[in-house]
């Protein structure tokens, strides 16, 4: 819900009853759970009825960023993977080195491992957000 639907804070697990039961077993187990989520849940109840026609515009989004990185010099893309609003991304060069060379250019995005990095597309960012990412990786790409 945080990431595809704006919310402050929360997730949904879908399954098979005995998954969800496994999983509230492990929850319970690691310390996991909140009380009076109220609030939260109210959030979340909002975003699903209100925005969920919005996810289709951020996959969008998610899979136009990624084919337009995606021969970009040393970054390599799965675009089959691009299921979402998340793109994974590997890297030639150090992930921490190109997530900062794409701040300067403006891209927030979070290095995940020594070659992998995350982008996620959300409400606020629209096509022509997009764009001036894909061109910012460009740029990156030939500064380096």
């Amino acid at each position: 819900l945080s990431k595809g639907l704006c919310c402050p804070v929360g997730s949904l697990l879908c399954g098979s009853r005995e998954m969800v039961e496994r999983a509230r077993r492990v929850r319970k187990r690691l310390g996991g759970g909140m009380r009076q989520a109220g609030i939260l849940a109210a959030c979340g109840l909002i975003a699903l009825e209100t925005l969920r026609d919005r996810l289709a515009e951020d996959h969008r989004n998610a899979h136009r960023l990624a084919e337009g990185i995606a021969d970009v010099p040393g970054i390599a893309v799965d675009l089959e993977s691009v299921q979402t609003n998340m793109v994974y991304l590997a890297t030639d060069s150090p992930a921490p080195d190109v997530v900062r060379a794409l701040e300067a250019e403006g891209v927030r995005c979070l290095a995940l491992g020594p070659h992998t990095i995350r982008l996620v597309t959300h409400r606020d960012v629209d096509s022509a957000g997009i764009e001036e990412a894909i061109a910012a990786f460009w740029r990156a790409a030939r500064a380096t």
